[in-house]
């Protein structure tokens, strides 16, 4: 039955049968073989109850609060800021390409918003100023991954809503790793740019200069401190979290910098209902779907599979990385953390992963997804706003997809880089 599930389920993903269809098809399938008709009446209940969770109601505002702030012009404020702080290094461009995607990545918590409004401005700047074009858009798109690990994070919501995880737990777990993914990146990029001699800022910026572009900057950095002091802090949950940061971010838009109008309230409120919607049936569906595989104990079947090769913790976390980083390849990220979730979630468990940590795990995982050809939706952002093909940004992507990789394992086999925040917070 198990097998079944399975080569149905990836044989429809890969005649490019939606996922949210994909889904529903296959639990009804399941549903024909189990108890046929009669479980039926249950599908509805379910369908409701996978969405009527008070944490999801997070990720719509936060998709809210992502597109205010884009809007609100702070993109060239935080490059200018970051440029500041490391445009004096060999290849300084790229570095604050990265730096920019970290302070970024607390505004939006999405990689694809990332890619678009940074790689707007910065492959046509580092074009201009003698980077290779394709390496630029590369750099984008890999550093773009950084931004659903840092809080605050969709990805992370949806994972902590759907396993019964603490999404304060895991946006603390994510600082550490999503810092750690920002520091290979430079370095890759640092031994590029040093071999292809790319240009670098005449001189180190001045304190002035760095507190002029950081008091530009100041108000739209505020946004992720406002969220996590207030998350960690205990004084609001993730969700209401989420309503402050779209109250802030429309206060910053409105009457500070004063660049949003109502018809682009419109526009953004027309963005996040999509977003949301896309998001939400594929969760409904994904509900019933995890139901049943719950019922079949396909978890247990799969962990029975993985144990029966080898007990060994390292080297089962090994063969979840790999099996983790080959379906990011054609998989979007939520898509795959609701369909794996559930399978590898009680297995990491039973081999003594802490859940925070292996959620971190997961998120990291299917994130470089999003850069990794032939499907990632990052590639195909950076290749549409750069103006760049395909071929050649997978090509330069390949170093940073190493950097990439090498991060995960690093936090994969370092528990205390996702659970020291955690614990210092008393979320463990």
């Amino acid at each position: 039955m198990s097998l079944t599930i399975i080569l149905l389920l990836f044989g429809a993903l890969l005649f490019g049968m939606p996922v949210a269809y994909v889904l529903g098809v296959t639990s009804v399938f399941m549903i024909l073989q189990t108890g046929g008709s009669s479980l039926f009446p249950l599908i509805p209940m379910r369908f409701f109850n996978s969405i009527n969770l008070f944490p999801l109601m997070a990720m719509p505002l936060f998709i809210l609060a992502g597109e205010i702030m884009n809007r609100a012009g702070i993109t060239s404020r935080i490059i200018d800021f970051s440029t500041r702080l490391v445009g004096h290094w060999r290849g300084g461009l790229a570095h604050a390409n990265i730096l920019a995607s970290i302070l970024f990545a607390g505004l939006t918590g999405s990689a694809v918003a990332d890619s678009a409004a940074l790689g707007s401005m910065l492959i046509p700047g580092m074009a201009k100023k003698g980077y290779d074009k394709n390496f630029a858009a590369a750099v984008t798109a890999a550093s773009s991954c950084i931004g659903p690990v840092i809080p605050p994070s969709i990805v992370m919501v949806i994972y902590g809503a759907f396993m019964q995880v603490s999404i304060a737990g895991l946006f603390a777990a994510g600082i550490l790793p999503g810092l750690i993914m920002g520091a290979t990146l430079m370095f890759f990029s640092h031994r590029i740019s040093v071999k292809r001699q790319y240009p670098k800022e005449e001189r180190r910026a001045t304190l002035s200069e760095i507190g002029i572009d950081f008091k530009k900057a100041f108000l739209s950095l505020m946004m992720p401190v406002i969220i996590l002091v207030g998350i960690l802090g205990g004084v609001f949950t993730p969700t209401e979290a989420a309503a402050v940061a779209v109250l802030y971010a429309l206060i910053i838009g409105f009457f500070v910098y004063r660049n949003i109008s109502l018809k682009d309230m419109y526009d953004m409120l027309c963005i996040m209902t999509k977003s949301s919607a896309i998001a939400f049936i594929i969760l409904s569906t994904a509900g019933i779907f995890i139901w049943l595989l719950t019922t079949e104990q396909v978890p247990q079947q799969v962990a029975q599979l993985v144990l029966s090769i080898t007990t060994n913790k390292y080297l089962v976390l090994l063969i979840i990385n790999i099996i983790l980083l080959f379906v990011g390849c054609f998989m979007d990220s939520i898509p795959a953390l609701i369909i794996l979730g559930p399978v590898f979630t009680p297995l990491a468990t039973q081999i003594g992963v802490h859940p925070l940590h292996f959620g971190t795990i997961m998120c990291l995982n299917l994130t470089i997804g999003l850069a990794t050809p032939p499907l990632g939706a990052c590639l195909f952002t950076c290749c549409a706003v750069g103006g760049v093909k395909l071929e050649g940004i997978s090509k330069e992507i390949l170093p940073f997809i190493a950097a990439l990789v090498l991060a995960v394992f690093v936090v994969t086999y370092i528990p205390a880089i996702s659970l020291t925040i955690p614990r210092l917070l008393g979320l463990i």
